[in-house]
């Protein structure tokens, strides 16, 4: 019943209109910046995963609800009915442009909600084959019930009660990835990039990066950042969001535009903040006065504001999207106490990093807990299916790739206390690691009490600086270390299987 999607159902169908169109159509919402670009305020200012249900015909994972079909299709009924008579827009996407993690994509939304089409619009590719959609969501923003119900067999989501644009991107992006673990591959919440480095061999090489982290945690800034790269040496952004990782560690790229944080978006960040004055950015939920000018700063409306920036925007692209391997994966993590700035792990600790996705709640997720601890497998709330399956995925790549290093980066600070923030881990030092690391610069030497290496020098960092136990009575260091240790152990509980396939180390 539900397969049967197609532009019958509609009697009032608006097909592909262009970006002008769809601008034009979604006036009066705007407020339009000193940019020339639009802003849109909206009821529903982040995701809503307590209202997010995956139809439950197939195993699902222990951070997941399913819904029986019954329930879903008698919704989905009313929703059809509803539909018949309302003026809907179908825009037709693609994602990715690699052949084998590549997939055609059609949203219906009704035409009162156009600027979630336009947005949406602008993070994906031109469409190739606009007939075989393998990814259909329909999209009723203004339905009595807040709910969004996935069926993942089917590849069709219907987004019911919320006009946050997250809503649309991720809906696709959560089916793309559930078929390319169906594939053999391993769909990941993950940015990529390259560095071109000369290394300290004096060769200039190409080192392939993807660095996983919940939103708010710097998984974009680092991504997007130059790393004070020049002349020969630059960093080259590949994606921001989501990748498509094979057997060999091959990352394909899935989008065309990055939906970027603004709060506190400044010039500091000059790559990111050039391309979002531009005229072509989408903002949502930002703060813009009646003279059109835009205060990234203010969060009276959210903390979670948002942008579309279009990647050709973005002035370290290229035309590519996707890396040929990831040579080193980056876990970012968010804390204030006793995580050092960078640690390298070995194959089973890698695993358990991305089994922990230790960061914090942020706005942009359960705005209520926003800087509270938080941990989700793969730093990915999108994932269908139980999420051992995804660590053993991973575990699998890593074992055929002995020659992919993994690391996890701190963004947060060291050695808070109640009367101290901490040691702030900045921009410029997190950066300047991920530099040295692709020159194979760092000097690493073994934590005995964690098991893993931390740097013992890093060209251009005072690392003694960020040493947890410099801030800490070794009391007051073990009470935080025995706090985290059991956190962790009550974490990994729910996952047996992957605690019996890879020795854990917390």
């Amino acid at each position: 019943m539900t397969y049967l999607i197609n532009d019958k159902l509609f009697k009032n169908l608006i097909i592909n209109p262009n970006v002008k169109e769809l601008r034009d159509m979604s006036i009066d919402m705007e407020i339009t910046t000193e940019f020339n670009s639009p802003c849109y305020v909206t009821k529903v200012r982040n995701r809503s995963a307590k209202n997010t249900y995956v139809v439950d015909d197939i195993p699902l994972g222990v951070e997941q609800q399913g819904i029986s079909r019954d329930k879903a299709d008698k919704i989905v009924n009313e929703v059809k009915n509803y539909l018949n008579n309302k003026e809907v827009i179908r825009v037709d996407r693609k994602m990715g442009i690699y052949d084998e993690f590549s997939f055609n994509c059609k949203l219906y939304i009704t035409k009162e909600y156009s600027r979630i089409a336009y947005m949406w619009n602008n993070t994906l590719f031109d469409p190739v084959d606009v007939e075989n959609p393998d990814l259909i969501s329909i999209y009723v923003p203004e339905w009595p019930e807040k709910i969004m119900i996935v069926y993942p067999e089917e590849g069709i989501t219907y987004i019911l009660g919320s006009d946050y644009f997250g809503e649309a991107k991720k809906s696709f992006l959560r089916k793309a990835m559930y078929k390319v673990k169906k594939m053999g591959g391993l769909g990941l919440h993950a940015g990529s990039k390259v560095l071109r480095v000369i290394d300290k061999n004096e060769n200039l090489k190409d080192v392939g990066f993807i660095m996983f982290g919940l939103s708010g945690t710097g998984k974009t800034t680092l991504t997007i950042h130059d790393h004070g790269l020049t002349g020969d040496e630059k960093a080259i952004v590949r994606q921001d969001d989501v990748i498509f990782m094979d057997e060999n560690g091959y990352c394909a790229g899935s989008e065309n535009g990055f939906f970027i944080k603004t709060e506190g978006l400044d010039e500091g960040q000059k790559v990111l903040y050039k391309a979002a004055i531009s005229k072509n950015s989408i903002f949502e939920n930002v703060k813009v006065a009646g003279d059109g000018k835009v205060d990234f700063n203010d969060t009276t409306l959210t903390a979670n504001g948002r942008g579309v920036v279009l990647r050709e925007e973005i002035s370290n692209t290229d035309d590519s999207i996707d890396i040929e391997k990831a040579n080193k994966i980056i876990f970012i993590t968010r804390r204030n106490d006793i995580v050092p700035p960078v640690m390298k792990l070995e194959i089973s600790q890698a695993v358990n990093a991305f089994m922990l996705g230790e960061s914090i709640e942020t706005s942009a997720g359960d705005p209520t807990k926003a800087g509270k601890s938080k941990r989700c497998v793969g730093t990915n709330p999108f994932i269908i299916g139980p999420e051992e399956d995804e660590g053993h995925r991973l575990y699998q790549i890593l074992k055929r790739n002995p020659d992919i290093e993994c690391f996890i980066l701190n963004t947060g600070a060291i050695g808070a206390k109640e009367e101290f923030k901490g040691e702030k881990i900045t921009i410029k030092v997190s950066t300047t690691i991920m530099k040295e690391i692709a020159k194979d610069n760092v000097k690493w030497e073994l934590d005995k009490e964690w098991g893993y290496l931390v740097p013992k020098y890093v060209d251009g960092i005072d690392i003694k600086k960020y040493n947890p136990r410099n801030y800490y009575s070794e009391e007051e260091y073990e009470v935080i270390a025995n706090k985290l240790r059991k956190e962790r152990e009550q974490w990994f509980s729910k996952f047996e299987n992957i605690k019996k396939e890879v020795a854990v180390s917390i």
